[in-house]
């Protein structure tokens, strides 16, 4: 929030500098983590898959039965939005965050925030020469009600992280608490045993994450076998050839090393390199600037 290119954000109904955007101290965002977020990828002023990071927003309002505003949670009024700021704060290449809250305890008024800042540059050699990932402490809880949604709740992923950044890694891994694999801190996780894919199944529980969704897709278009509804375990994550992470933002990212055990030769492999290219040509396919605002995303 503190860069420079962030100069406007979207709150409730309004475009305005960012030091006139002000939330209530009263706000249930705040003071309870009751919210829900996306975080979206904008390339060459388009954000990518919109309508269906907007689809899982709502979904996840409706599951959690966060009261929000009907009107600004709307997904053609939210997507009119996020384009709007995109063009307010002169953003091609974007990392958007839209934020849903029940607002104030005290007043019938939702609050619906979006951001919208400068994509970051992340480094050349995650991609490669492939990332370390660490083991969380902590356990993805299986009936927890907010686990595979993204909501304000999200603090317990921020020191797993932090923790792995102690240790020299770039993520660190969630096994749920029956010990199988879930996912990273903020990135689903992929394997690849006997040259196929997996990616623990959706009731693991997992995000639905839309760049693992596309990922699956793109597994399809390549003749690769890609399988989400197993189960995956610790023996089977050790014995992996390869794995791979994913986000909306930073991609997908080779896995060389988990802690001190490496990832098959410990190089970025052959089937992760095939999708990490893929992925950059769908990129390139559906985030084509539009000459009309109107239709772009």
């Amino acid at each position: 929030m503190k860069s420079e290119s962030l100069k406007n954000v979207y709150l409730n109904g309004k475009i305005l500098p960012i030091a006139a955007a002000t939330i209530s101290v009263c706000d249930a965002g705040l003071l309870h983590g009751a919210s829900t977020f996306t975080t979206m990828l904008a390339r060459n002023g388009v954000v990518f898959r919109i309508d269906r990071h907007l689809a899982r927003l709502i979904e996840t309002v409706q599951l959690l039965n966060l009261r929000t505003d009907s009107d600004l949670a709307a997904p053609k009024s939210l997507k009119a939005s996020t384009v709007e700021l995109l063009h307010a704060n002169k953003l091609t290449d974007a990392r958007i965050r839209i934020t849903l809250t029940p607002g104030s305890i005290h007043a019938d008024r939702p609050t619906t925030l979006i951001t919208a800042d400068a994509l970051a540059e992340y480094p050349k050699q995650w991609y490669e020469n492939g990332i370390s990932v660490t083991i969380s402490s902590y356990k993805q809880a299986i009936g927890d009600p907010t686990s595979g949604h993204k909501t304000g709740c999200y603090f317990p992923r921020i020191i797993a992280r932090q923790e792995a950044a102690a240790k020299g890694a770039e993520e660190a891994l969630w096994f749920n608490t029956a010990n199988r694999l879930a996912e990273a801190c903020f990135s689903n996780v992929f394997l690849v045993l006997g040259g196929e894919v997996y990616t623990p199944p959706g009731d693991t529980p997992v995000l639905p994450g839309i760049v693992r969704q596309a990922v699956i897709e793109l597994c399809d278009d390549l003749g690769l076998a890609c399988h989400d509804d197993r189960e995956l375990t610790v023996r089977e994550m050790l014995d992996a050839e390869e794995m791979f992470i994913t986000a909306s933002c930073s991609g997908v990212r080779p896995v060389v090393r988990i802690e001190q055990h490496s990832v098959g030769d410990g190089k970025p492999g052959e089937i992760t390199r095939k999708i990490m290219h893929a992925y950059q040509e769908l990129l390139d396919r559906e985030c084509t600037e539009s000459p009309d605002p109107a239709r772009k995303g």
